[in-house]
């Protein structure tokens, strides 16, 4: 055997190596966290089981289900298969369409729950393993990479849409079901729900999946706690918006929130917030897009003031505004960028 075959045999060996430590992670992830993902089958009126079916995400060894808002939206009761094949009756406990997650409750004890990641760690290239119940397929496992990061998701209620934001991008195979199954990281640690399947036809390698982070973890707890989640709403609808060179530099702000229409009556019409203004700060803390607005009004600013910083006419003004909850009152603004 002569120096060529020596080099590429080594090669062939240094590949297979690679091939099987992929092998081996995808794997160990599946097996970790196959006990820990159900298959849900909705019920329809009647306790018919034709109603749609979806994945879940074990939380609590007391059976705290994590899955997607869409996928038990009109339901109250499923039933929960888990990889054994064992079947329990579930119940929901709550659903936050603004966010597309969901916690049920399955009966029994001793489920196995996951250990939650955190998706604001992941990187683009890096692998993650879904697994779900596509199709009706239990168990079933795909491995692909992270193709995307600070993506936006719009989802809401029938009348209210909000922008879900630092939605993961992955091309591991997602088909309908797959939806409120786990995306995990390389150590079966679950950074993200998946949510959907972007394209005409299913399957076409670019999937969606809400991420797990300390926002959703807090939305997560308040599922759990109360069975919704409370918002503050200003009542206005917005879009980002860079602003001029000059503009920037004497504002601090590139980008801030071009408000688009202001729903009469709310806080900010109260406040004397005008569309055409630009919404830079508030509470000090800044606002480039309308998924910042959305992040900052959490429940604790409901009915509290709030100071906004924006850009009017060239110039800065100032308002105090004080924040209604979520949900309290008919709102009117353009659904895809309401806040």
């Amino acid at each position: 055997m002569n120096g060529t075959d020596v080099e590429d045999r080594a090669a062939e060996v240094a590949e297979d190596d690679v091939l099987d430590a992929f092998s081996r992670t995808v794997s160990s992830v599946a097996e970790r966290l196959a006990p820990s993902v159900v298959s849900l089958t909705l019920h329809g009126r009647g306790g018919g089981r034709s109603a749609g079916s979806g994945s879940g995400v074990v939380l609590t060894p007391d059976g705290f289900v994590l899955t997607s808002a869409h996928v038990v939206a009109g339901h109250r009761r499923a039933t929960a298969v888990r990889a054994d094949g064992d079947e329990r009756d579930v119940e929901l406990v709550g659903a936050d369409p603004f966010s597309d997650l969901a916690v049920v409750r399955a009966a029994g004890d001793g489920w196995a729950p996951v250990e939650l990641g955190d998706a604001d760690r992941l990187r683009v290239g890096q692998l993650v393993i879904a697994i779900g119940n596509p199709l009706g397929f239990g168990g079933s496992v795909s491995a692909g990479v992270v193709s995307g990061l600070g993506r936006s998701l719009t989802t809401g209620d029938g009348r209210t849409q909000r922008v879900v934001d630092q939605v993961i991008q992955t091309d591991a195979a997602l088909h309908p079901g797959n939806s409120g199954g786990a995306l995990a990281d390389s150590r079966g640690r679950v950074v993200g729900i998946n949510t959907a399947v972007v394209g005409p036809m299913i399957g076409q390698g670019l999937g969606l999946a809400v991420p797990v982070n300390a926002h959703t973890r807090a939305i997560i707890g308040e599922l759990i706690g109360s069975g919704s989640v409370r918002r503050a709403w200003l009542g206005l609808g917005g879009a980002s918006r860079a602003l001029p060179s000059r503009d920037a530099a004497r504002s601090g702000r590139r980008t801030g929130v071009s408000v688009l229409s202001v729903v009469a009556g709310g806080p900010a019409d109260r406040a004397g917030v005008r569309p055409g203004d630009v919404l830079l700060d508030v509470d000090g803390e800044p606002v480039a897009g309308i998924g910042d607005l959305q992040r900052l009004l959490t429940g604790a600013h409901v009915g509290r003031r709030v100071l906004l910083r924006l850009w009017r006419d060239g110039g800065e003004e100032r308002l105090l505004a004080v924040p209604d909850q979520l949900g309290s009152a008919e709102r009117s603004a353009p659904a895809s960028v309401r806040s």
